[in-house]
Order: C-alpha cells, then sequence, then structure tokens
C-alpha cells in the first residue's frame, strides 16, 4: 500500500465520523418530541447562565409588604412568596441549582460505572464480585438508597450529589459491562492484544469509545432522574435548605399556602416536570438516532 492511499484513508476516518456525528444530530432533530425537548433544554441553560442579567431581583431579597402576589402584579413577573421574593428569580436561580447537581452526580456516576463496568468486562476474574456489589446496590429502590446515604452523611446540597451519584453507579456499570462482554469478543481486539498492546490501551482506546452511544443515553435520561430525586429529597427536607431557591424546596415552602398562593408550588412543580420531560425525550430520541441497526448514510 502506498503512502498517500495511507494518508487518504487517515484523512477520511475522521472526516466519516463528523458526517455520522452530523447525520445522528439529524435524526434527533426529526423527531418531533425530541427537538422539543431540546428546546426546553436549551431554555433553562440559557435561564442558568444569564440568571443575573434576566431578573431584576435577587432569589434571596425579601419584601414584606408585597407578600404572596399574585403573577403579574406589581411588576413580579411570577409573583412573589410568603416572604416577598419574587418566584421568576427564584425559579431562574432553582434552574442553575438543577443543572449543577444532576450534572455533577450523574459525572460522579458515569466515572463510578464506567470503572466498574470495563474491570467486571474485561477481567472475568472479579466479573462476579463486582457484578454481585451492583446486585446489591440494585436490591434498594433508588430513592431510599438515596435518603439512607444522605442520613447517614447530613443534609446538604453537597450530600445529595453524592447520594445521587453513588445510585447511578450500578446502572451505567451494567450497561458499559454489557458492552465490553460484546465489543471484546471482536477481531480487531484479539488483534490488539497479539500485538502486545496493555489492557489499559485497549480498555480506553478501543473498547470505550465503543461504548459511548449507550453511555450517551444512560447519561441524559439519568439527569431527568436526577433532577426529579434532588426536587424530591429537597422536598422531603433532606437536599436544600430555606431560603435556597431549589424546585422542590419551593414547593415545599408553598404548600401551605396552596389556598391564598397556589402559584408558589405549582410554578416550581410545572418547572420540574418540563425538565424531566425534556431529557427522557431526547434520552428517546438519541436511543433511536444512535441505534446501530437503523442505516446511516456516511
Amino acid at each position: 500500500m502506498s503512502a498517500e492511499v495511507v494518508f487518504n484513508e487517515k484523512n477520511a476516518a475522521p472526516k466519516k465520523k463528523e458526517r455520522y456525528i452530523v447525520q445522528t444530530f439529524k435524526r434527533v432533530l426529526k423527531n418531533k418530541l425530541a427537538f422539543i425537548g431540546i428546546i426546553i433544554v436549551s431554555i433553562q441553560i440559557i435561564l442558568a447562565i444569564f440568571a443575573p442579567f434576566l431578573t431584576s431581583y435577587g432569589p434571596y431579597e425579601q419584601n414584606l409588604a408585597v407578600t404572596e402576589l399574585g403573577i403579574g402584579e406589581e411588576g413580579h413577573i411570577l409573583g412573589t412568596d410568603n416572604y416577598g421574593r419574587d418566584m421568576w428569580s427564584r425559579l431562574v436561580y432553582g434552574a442553575r441549582i438543577s443543572l449543577i447537581v444532576g450534572l455533577s452526580s450523574v459525572a460522579l456516576g458515569l466515572i463510578g460505572g464506567l470503572t466498574l463496568g470495563l474491570l467486571a468486562g474485561f477481567y472475568r476474574r472479579i466479573d462476579g464480585f463486582v457484578m454481585r456489589i451492583v446486585d446489591l446496590l440494585f436490591a434498594f429502590p433508588g430513592i431510599l438508597l438515596a435518603m439512607l446515604i444522605i442520613a447517614m452523611l447530613g443534609t446538604s446540597l453537597v450530600n445529595v450529589v453524592i447520594a445521587i451519584s453513588i445510585w447511578s453507579i450500578p446502572g451505567c456499570a451494567r450497561i458499559v459491562r454489557g458492552s465490553v462482554l460484546s465489543i471484546k469478543k471482536q477481531e480487531y481486539i484479539l488483534a490488539m492484544k497479539s500485538l502486545g498492546a496493555s489492557d489499559i490501551r485497549i480498555m480506553l482506546k478501543h473498547i470505550l469509545p465503543n461504548c459511548t452511544a449507550p453511555i450517551i443515553v444512560f447519561a441524559t435520561m439519568r439527569m431527568a432522574t436526577a433532577i426529579l430525586s434532588t426536587s424530591a429529597l429537597s422536598f422531603l427536607g433532606l437536599g436544600a435548605q430555606p431560603p435556597t431557591p431549589e424546585w422542590g424546596a419551593m414547593i415545599a415552602a408553598g404548600q401551605d399556602f396552596m389556598w391564598t398562593a397556589p402559584h408558589m408550588s405549582i410554578i416550581p412543580g410545572i418547572a420540574i416536570m418540563l425538565t424531566v420531560f425534556a431529557f427522557n425525550v431526547v434520552g428517546d430520541g438519541l436511543r433511536d438516532a444512535l441505534d446501530p441497526n437503523m442505516e446511516i448514510d456516511l
């Protein structure tokens, strides 16, 4: 094979990969629900990043002269709560908290799950031990496991991140392990072993990149679970503490005012519903777009 042919093949690989990414993105956009989900997630990201520029009041700023105002009254877009704090401001800053907690917990869960899944799938001698640990974690209902961890560590958003990340590990580990078991039987993996490539090189450079599709889908849908779990734990008093503008804590604070100021609970509840819906439908769209059985024109 001439040097020119080798050079052309090396250049073709990145272009082929770029076209695959573009085609996958187009498939996601063709899914109407996924497209709506992307818009909702994008709006939440914009709100979280530009929160100081999109609000006229601070999320902790109290004004007892204007408590429990309705939507649109006296310049407050979404009204005020029982302490006179602007609901729009608290909702926007709550989006920032939800994203940070969701991303942090999913990232930590992925690190733990990827490590366990790669080791269990590649080294059969420790597979049984690792998967029994995973099965033990699966034996606990997720929210109860998170509550148990927070009960031991204490109530705070940092501990919520730790609890949800531990909860995310077994699901990720099982998905990665299944992918590794399938990939490591491929001929190119056997060829790399015969050429003397180290196990770490094979796992990180040749196996892990081929596990990205299920990992991306898992991470996207786990974001929805993480945000919902954070809100649930904060509602129960195990997560964000007053006066933190977290959506679940806002619902808890507003439940005593359902007859006089229902917007205090309804508005953050709608925000949670839309965000969880958005991440779930985006995950479904990614799963369909990344399906290896679907033909993609390269």
